[in-house]
């Protein structure tokens, strides 16, 4: 019997992600990474029933070589005619899209116009739409867009204190990113908490290696902490989050740093790293702090308040708050970023249950504050992938 598999793919510039889906049951049937694409060195790795292997990609080493390899696996396995759609994680679809679409000529312009709003990534994941193409022709692609659920905000939390002449030229504003996810997790943690999502203030932090918290109402993104491009607001892995843009003048005055330089340490060498200077791994900075590791103590404490300061703005934004509502990598599986946290906030009465904390983990979902307590504090796995076979399979006809 003919299944509605739809494959999901991620590119960055280097690299593939693709998961194979039945989108009736949501199971992964199998998974890949392709790293050190466009290099000589390229391979890919699938996944199937636990199991991995690895293929060299010498002779095909960029993307489309990549997705080729994704084929003949799919062959092997009978699985290749039962893939109806391909769906995209598209990084920005700027002001113009607010819900995922299928693609033609005229989205693939519209990404095009977007790269200079996201040129680490629009780029890349231009690349594995035409990718896509070339290697499964004839089927529908869906780009799904990091920034639409975003498109919700209103004017007075997306607009930046500058002239507005650099919003009317270049479209300078927030756009927020991690929407699939937001949008994802936001109903689920609704009917955790028994509540429905379109009466409901929650405030939802996606936290791992990038890191952003938002603001929904009724089901409706209302402000974000990620802003014109990915590095605004928390701490993350290598990212500084907030920092004032008078590093730039002053570094390139007194280091003799280029604005790239600056970036790149913002980007690359901050955040965890940078303040631990150990690690960009949270696992790793919590048992170093643990251990009593200076650096890794001052890591977590000013990531926890850092965050349980946006925790409160986004209350602001929300209108008030009915759960917080932690995700992504560290958000689902730190209870010491949980905890930390939360001990920031026990002024909007946010609470732990601290055996709660512990047990929900690694890919459990539930509430973790006292039985009772208001306003409620929630994990919940997030499954963007998910998310994006849905939509891909909705816009297919599937």
């Amino acid at each position: 019997m003919s299944k509605n598999l739809i494959l999901v793919l991620n590119c960055g510039s280097s690299s593939l992600k693709g998961a194979v889906l039945d989108n009736d049951s949501g199971e992964v049937l199998l998974s890949c990474l392709g790293e050190k694409l466009t290099t000589p060195d390229a391979y890919i790795t699938f996944k199937k029933d636990g199991q991995k292997h690895r293929v060299e990609l010498a002779d095909r080493h960029d993307h489309t070589g990549a997705v080729g390899a994704l084929l003949d696996e799919l062959k092997k396995y009978g699985l290749d005619a039962d893939v109806k759609a391909v769906g995209h994680r598209v990084v920005h679809g700027g002001e113009k899209y607010s819900a995922s679409v299928l693609i033609n000529d005229e989205v693939i312009a519209q990404l095009e116009a977007c790269i200079p709003l996201a040129p680490l990534h629009n780029p890349a994941n231009l690349t594995g739409i035409r990718a896509a193409q070339a290697i499964f022709a004839g089927l529908p692609n869906v780009a799904v867009f990091d920034t639409a659920f975003h498109q919700t905000m209103p004017e007075h939390a997306y607009t930046y204190a500058v002239p507005r002449a650099l919003y009317k030229k270049y479209a300078f504003r927030r756009y927020g990113f991690h929407g699939t996810s937001f949008r994802f997790v936001a109903p689920e943690a609704a009917r955790i908490i028994g509540k429905d999502v379109k009466d409901c203030r929650l405030v939802i932090a996606h936290l791992g290696n990038g890191a952003s918290i938002t603001a929904v109402k009724n089901g409706e993104s209302q402000d974000t902490s990620m802003g014109f491009t990915p590095l605004e607001g928390l701490v993350m892995g290598t990212r500084s989050g907030d920092v004032d843009a008078g590093i730039y003048p002053f570094l390139a005055a007194n280091a003799g740093m280029s604005v790239e330089e600056v970036s790149d340490l913002l980007n690359k060498k901050s955040g965890l790293l940078g303040i631990s200077e150990l690690s960009n791994d949270c696992r790793i900075v919590e048992e170093a702090a643990a251990e009593g590791h200076e650096g890794a103590k001052l890591a977590m404490a000013v990531t926890a308040y850092r965050l349980a300061k946006y925790i409160a703005a986004m209350a602001v934004a929300a209108g008030g708050i009915d759960a917080l509502v932690f995700t992504g990598g560290i958000g689902e599986n730190s209870d010491a970023v949980r905890a930390q946290t939360v001990a920031h906030l026990a002024f909007l009465g946010l609470k732990l249950d601290e055996q709660a904390n512990v047990d929900v983990r690694f890919g459990k979902e539930g509430i973790i504050s006292p039985k009772g307590q208001t306003p409620a504090v929630v994990v919940v796995p997030t499954n963007e992938e998910l998310m994006i076979a849905h939509d891909t399979a909705a816009l297919s006809g599937l």
